[in-house]
């Protein structure tokens, strides 16, 4: 069964930058498109930003221009580049398949923007 983890989350002012990390169980990252989710209270999980396996990018307008999404298939690991965080970035972040979640998901990482 496929387990993916999450981390590089953390408390940082506007303005500022976070790596997060993905790490899957088996060498699944690169044979699917995959995906960073961000959860806030009260709102349904939203997909940010979206890699496919062929290579292709796709951001939520709202991640546009600051977020970078990135894969290392030898570490079979997926990264989620956060430049220029505004506090709307505040939420826990996942990754998984997307458009279609390929596992459970994972515990997630909480990222926090504020000075």
């Amino acid at each position: 069964q496929v387990q993916l983890a999450e981390s590089g989350g953390g408390l940082v002012q506007p303005g500022g930058s976070l790596r997060l990390s993905c790490v899957g169980s088996i060498r699944v990252l690169s044979a699917n498109d995959m995906g960073w989710y961000l959860q806030t209270p009260g709102k349904q999980r939203e997909l940010v930003a979206r890699l496919t396996s062929s290579g292709s990018t796709e951001y939520s307008d709202s991640v546009k221009g600051r977020f970078t999404i990135s894969r290392d298939n030898a570490k079979n690991t997926l990264y989620l580049q956060m430049n220029s965080l505004k506090p709307e970035d505040t939420g826990v972040y996942y990754c998984n398949g997307a458009p279609v979640p390929i596992a459970d998901w994972g515990q997630g990482t909480q990222v926090t923007v504020s000075s």
